[in-house]
């Protein structure tokens, strides 16, 4: 059962950690767990396979499993986004496929990498897979991880092509943000979701939909009464949840060395909290150990929190 997105697509929609058992190896149990965590704090979507949830290091397999179970799960409550993001098209087309078979809402797919790919090749690469997609599509601009940014006017001919309803942006840079938003002008129903939890709330207020917020994973609440509040334009409320929300992020995603960090402090503390059994991180990386373990539990007995939910 799918569930139809309302453009534009707004709200906090979290990016899923993939509760794993193994590096081949879907806990399903935690994942529903995760998803039920996730609804009963308000969230407005679900979003699978992202960076967060370690498309990359997944087998196809891994992948579709996600995709099935996520979906069942769910069963239709919330609209379901899937990352199809692939150095080939075929592939990501056979995932759009199986998706939408399962009835997942919406695709999303960042740059190919490998080869950083120019703004022409960009546009062509789009507007081949569109020709391909059963789903709608969400740009998904991450520059760190594939080398290149979307153009604002690059952005805006692949919408024009074809059935492309949104982006995501985790380039965590503002201006080019709101050089997005000013080329999608004339385009009322795209949806525009900032990555960056930080700068989200400040997002909002100057007009975009949504973020998809990797800490919604830990503490669902507290980032929708963040976007609730950025929607209303109560400035003070922004600034104060957005205190905690600075704390979570200097904190819990910086225990560590490497760029991987974010991510395995993020299933740390999911895994302290009791969202997900294990915080098992698929290969190349490994979890914390239990020094790096301790500062997450740390970090997390100074924030704010009572019974694994965050005091408003």
């Amino acid at each position: 059962m799918s569930t139809e997105i309302k453009s534009p697509l707004s709200g906090i929609i979290p990016p899923l950690v993939t509760p794993l058992l193994g590096n081949d190896t879907l806990d399903v149990a935690s994942l529903e767990n995760l998803i039920e965590h996730l609804i009963a704090g308000g969230v407005h979507g679900l979003f699978i396979l992202g960076t967060t949830g370690e498309e990359q290091s997944l087998s196809y397999r891994l992948r579709k499993e996600v995709i099935a179970e996520t979906c069942r799960i769910n069963a239709g409550r919330l609209p379901v986004l899937v990352c199809i993001t692939d150095t080939s098209l075929i592939e990501s087309a056979a995932l759009a496929a199986y998706a939408a078979d399962h009835g997942a809402s919406a695709v999303v797919s960042a740059a190919p990498y490998y080869f950083a790919p120019g703004q022409p090749e960009l546009v062509e690469f789009y507007q081949e897979l569109l020709s391909h997609l059963p789903l709608p599509l969400f740009l998904y601009n991450m520059p760190s991880h594939v080398k290149v940014n979307f153009a604002p006017d690059t952005i805006r001919r692949i919408a024009e092509s074809g059935n492309v309803i949104g982006f995501k942006d985790s380039s965590a840079n503002i201006p080019y943000f709101q050089s997005v938003k000013y080329a999608m002008k004339d385009h009322p129903e795209f949806s525009l979701l900032m990555g960056p939890e930080e700068v989200t709330g400040e997002c909002v207020l100057l007009g975009a939909n949504g973020g998809i917020n990797g800490g919604a994973n830990m503490f669902p609440e507290l980032y929708v009464a963040m976007y609730n509040a950025a929607r209303a334009g109560n400035v003070a409320e922004v600034c104060r949840l957005q205190q905690i929300i600075m704390q979570i992020s200097s904190t819990i995603y910086t225990v560590g060395k490497h760029g991987s960090s974010y991510l395995k402090g993020l299933k740390c503390a999911c895994s302290l909290l009791g969202v997900i059994k294990d915080d098992f991180v698929a290969a190349p990386y490994r979890k914390f150990n239990e020094p790096e373990r301790l500062k997450i539990r740390e970090a997390l007995d100074a924030l704010p929190v009572k019974d694994g939910k965050i005091i408003l």
